[in-house]
C-alpha cells in the first residue's frame, strides 16, 4: 500500500523513521490497538459499486461534509447522521473509506496525533498539511 499523506508522498526516510520515540518514553514504536474511532476516505480509490443505499447516502454526506479529511463518529453525529455502523462498516471492507485506529506504544506512554502533518528534518520541520489555517 502507498502511503500518502495529505496528497503527498513522503519522503522515503520517513517510512523507516516515521514510527521513532522520543527520549525513551516508550518502546519506540507504535502499533493500532484498542476500537477504531477515526476514519477517513481512501485518496486513491475509483468507482467502487455499493449495494446498500445507505452506504451510498453515507458516502455522498462524507464527501460534502469531510472530502478526504480525518474524521470521526462524533462528526457523523454532529452532522446529523444516525444509524450509520453497518453503512460505515460496509464502505471500509469496499476499501473506500480506511480505518484509522488509535496508536499505542506502551502503557503509560503518550503517542502524539496532530491535526496537521508533519516531516522532522534533522535541522527542521516541514508542515504537509499547510493551508489557510496554519
Amino acid at each position: 500500500m502507498s502511503l500518502r499523506l495529505h496528497g503527498k508522498e513522503p519522503p522515503a526516510s520517513w517510512h523507516s523513521s516515521r514510527n521513532r520515540g522520543g527520549k525513551g518514553a516508550g518502546k519506540g514504536y507504535v502499533r493500532e490497538d484498542m476500537e477504531c474511532s477515526h476514519y477517513m476516505k481512501n485518496f486513491d480509490v475509483g468507482h467502487v459499486p455499493l449495494r446498500l443505499p445507505r452506504a451510498k447516502q453515507l458516502l455522498a454526506s462524507i464527501d460534502r461534509n469531510f472530502g478526504t479529511l480525518a474524521f470521526c463518529k462524533r462528526y457523523l453525529d454532529r452532522i446529523g447522521e444516525t444509524k450509520y455502523h453497518m453503512a460505515l462498516k460496509n464502505l471500509c471492507d469496499a476499501g473506500i473509506i480506511d480505518p484509522c485506529p488509535p496508536l499505542c506504544d506502551i502503557k503509560g506512554s503518550y503517542t502524539a496525533q496532530f491535526e496537521h502533518t508533519f516531516y522532522l528534518h534533522p535541522t527542521r520541520k516541514e508542515v504537509l498539511s499547510k493551508g489557510e489555517d496554519y
